[in-house]
């Protein structure tokens, strides 16, 4: 394991309080398919470990680094390498929001019909099992959720940060991490959330609410080698 839990995240996760979610292979983890395609490779990950993540995944499967550099063998289809940055509560005035509601999984299919039209990254049928999640509905229809994805030894995730963009402007986002953020502090942990590099407008959103960079982050999403 590496020195601090967010030097890699998915693996401090996989190895702790996520552990009921993983698959393994050698020193490769990853989250069963339908609850996230994320894995965790060791920090320097070798030869062995990338054929491990081949067999854990199936000829054709996809994976997703999290947040840690990772250099596919020259046969895996590189299929995205996103520079991204890690940023963790420094000074957050968590709060819970009056409006927002705690999602179930009869709640699924409108929370991926939402996350199709907003794109705030990788969610599966089973990424609710993850953490909670919160949303915030207007006539009865969810327009805005937030929650919380990897776990690791006293740090939770805030992600799946999305508004309906006929509702944009309204702080509905804001409020949502916020709301996360206290449900986290509440439990224990303290919050932390990644976002892209390039999505500077975000970064100082967040910096503004009191989150602090840690250090930089990679996402690489690979294709594994077909037969």
């Amino acid at each position: 394991m590496p020195t601090h839990p967010l030097d890699n995240p998915v693996m401090a996760a996989l190895l702790g309080p996520q552990a009921h979610l993983a698959e393994s292979h050698g020193r490769v983890l990853r989250y069963q398919p339908a609850v996230s395609r994320f894995v965790a490779l060791p920090l320097e990950p070798g030869a062995e470990d990338w054929q491990d993540l081949a067999t854990l995944l199936g000829p054709g499967g996809v994976a997703v680094t999290g947040g840690v550099p990772a250099v596919p063998p020259p046969d895996w289809d590189l299929l995205m390498d996103l520079d991204g940055v890690q940023l963790v509560a420094d000074r957050v005035q968590a709060a819970p929001d009056p409006e927002a509601v705690a999602l179930t999984p009869a709640d699924v299919p409108e929370m991926l019909d939402l996350v199709a039209r907003t794109r705030p990254g990788p969610f599966e049928p089973r990424t609710i099992e993850m953490g909670e999640y919160l949303g915030i509905r207007r006539d009865g229809a969810l327009i805005a959720m937030a929650g919380q994805r990897f776990r690791a030894p006293g740090w939770t995730e805030i992600s799946a940060v999305c508004t309906d963009a006929g509702y944009r402007g309204e702080g509905l986002g804001t409020r949502l991490t916020l709301a996360v953020a206290a449900a986290i502090v509440e439990a224990g942990a303290t919050p932390f959330l990644h976002a892209a590099a390039s999505n500077t407008g975000a970064i100082r959103l967040y910096e503004a609410l009191g989150f602090a960079l840690r250090r930089k982050a990679s996402f690489v999403v690979a294709r594994a080698p077909a037969p």
